[in-house]
């Protein structure tokens, strides 16, 4: 963990207070924040769907990348008071406006691959998000 006080620490800080594309990044990023919203977008999910949905994340990282999306007002989660325990995941209504930017940014990042890794053929483990979708 890096002090607070680093050059590295600030100039992270200023560019977050002031360029609203690096928060909005800062909210979105990572390697696996991608993966979750984009499931979320379709409707609530279980949290042991949501694990079964996105291969080779560990539980400890979707915990860690939950609980960051949570703290950020993206999703909420739902606690049932059932035997066994059951947790739901859902987009809150701040997380409700992100689907036209999440649906463009997909829409992008598959036209630039197309177009700079033409070999790419989609999986069903891809992330696709139409503009009907959001």
């Amino acid at each position: 963990m890096r002090k607070e006080s680093s050059t590295n620490a600030l100039n992270e800080k200023l560019l977050k207070d002031t360029c609203g594309m690096a928060y909005a990044l800062s909210i979105l990023g990572g390697r696996w924040k991608p993966a979750i919203l984009c499931r979320l977008v379709h409707g609530k999910m279980r949290y042991s769907d949501l694990k079964n949905s996105i291969p080779h994340i560990s539980e400890r990282m979707l915990i860690a990348q939950l609980r960051e999306l949570e703290k950020d007002q993206v999703i909420r989660r739902i606690v049932h008071a059932v035997v066994p325990p059951r947790v739901d995941y859902e987009l809150t209504e701040l997380g409700q406006t992100m689907k036209p930017l999440l649906s463009a940014m997909s829409n992008w990042g598959n036209m630039h691959r197309s177009k700079t890794v033409p070999e790419h053929e989609l999986t069903k483990e891809e992330c696709l998000l139409t503009s009907e979708e959001v």
